[in-house]
């Protein structure tokens, strides 16, 4: 069975094993699969996921027209009377594509936080999730689970793997220390739980994606290129050449590799000239006349040494 397939209650087991206790509640507290009007489910303010491609969105909405909803939008009461969404975006969305008044949803009492949480958790679970969306949910859902500011986490994740590299030994004091501490336990859970990549990936390969030149980021949270390759593309600094091999990138579908040899075909370029070896001399005795050996005896006493050797290579070339 293919994870669209599966029903929502199995995939709340997986939430619950992430999120731990917090979100253990009694089973009264959830109804079955209900049937609720679209216009009753608000959009929360906030929401993990920030780019949704319209094709795809086409194409879930025929498939909603044809065969239904397959898996229950997650919603939670509001005081109002009203529902807030809070797993199921895309669903939704499509949903009201396909011109559907009612929905099927699970509904759950669930607080601010732990409602943030699952938001973020069901984000991660998708299998179309774009690894910026990925490493800004995983960021902000240790963020958390930790009690630090986003900008700490990131902070922590590099100790982590500075004190790794550094120190091999795995009874290394000072290694020690940072494993062993409550925040290290709560890293190595979530990816362990997660089972995407391990945290030292992350650290390598993905906070990285966060430092993108704006124009990087963009294509790149539009899923219109590979986060490999928009890593590359970042490394060239002038921002009319980046555009232009980005588009390129795109639009010629480039490989990696390719991609690495464009890079390089710039950076060569934009190299300055390296002056010939006459220029050098030509230089070189232009400094001579103008400099302060001339009143030091023993600088010219060095100075009429490498003359005397100049001259003896010369002496072939001159016409007899």
């Amino acid at each position: 069975m293919s994870k669209k397939d599966q029903p929502y209650t199995s995939q709340l087991k997986g939430v619950a094993a992430l999120l731990g206790e917090s979100f253990n509640q009694p089973e009264s507290t959830a109804t079955s699969p209900n049937t609720l009007a679209i216009n009753l489910i608000k959009l929360p303010q906030s929401q993990p996921r920030r780019y949704f491609d319209p094709q795809k969105l086409k194409e879930l909405s025929r498939s909603i027209q044809k065969l239904g909803i397959l898996e229950p939008l997650l919603v939670r009461p509001l005081p109002s009377g009203d529902y807030e969404l809070v797993a199921g975006e895309r669903r939704l969305r499509a949903s009201q594509m396909a011109g559907l008044t009612e929905v099927p949803v699970v509904i759950r009492d669930m607080d601010d936080i732990t409602t943030y949480q699952v938001r973020l958790v069901e984000n991660l679970q998708r299998e179309d999730l774009n690894p910026l969306e990925e490493t800004e949910g995983i960021l902000e859902l240790l963020a958390i689970q930790m009690q630090l500011t986003q900008n700490e986490v990131s902070s922590h994740l590099h100790r982590m793997r500075n004190v790794c590299d550094r120190y091999k030994q795995e009874d290394s004091e000072l290694r020690h220390n940072v494993m062993s501490q409550t925040e290290t336990k709560i890293v190595e859970e979530l990816f362990t739980s997660l089972g995407r990549m391990s945290w030292e990936s992350f650290v390598k390969n993905r906070l990285p994606l966060l430092n993108l030149p704006p124009d990087v980021l963009k294509m790149l949270r539009s899923g219109q290129i590979e986060y490999t390759k928009a890593l590359g593309i970042a490394r060239v600094k002038d921002e009319e050449t980046r555009k232009e091999l980005l588009e390129d990138a795109i639009a010629y579908n480039l490989s990696l590799s390719e991609i690495k040899r464009k890079i390089k075909e710039i950076e060569q370029q934009s190299k300055p000239d390296t002056p010939s070896l006459k220029d050098k001399a030509d230089e070189t005795f232009r400094r001579l006349k103008k400099s302060q050996v001339w009143d030091d005896p023993k600088k010219q006493a060095k100075v009429e040494k490498l003359l005397a050797q100049l001259d003896a290579l010369t002496e072939d070339d001159n016409p007899r």
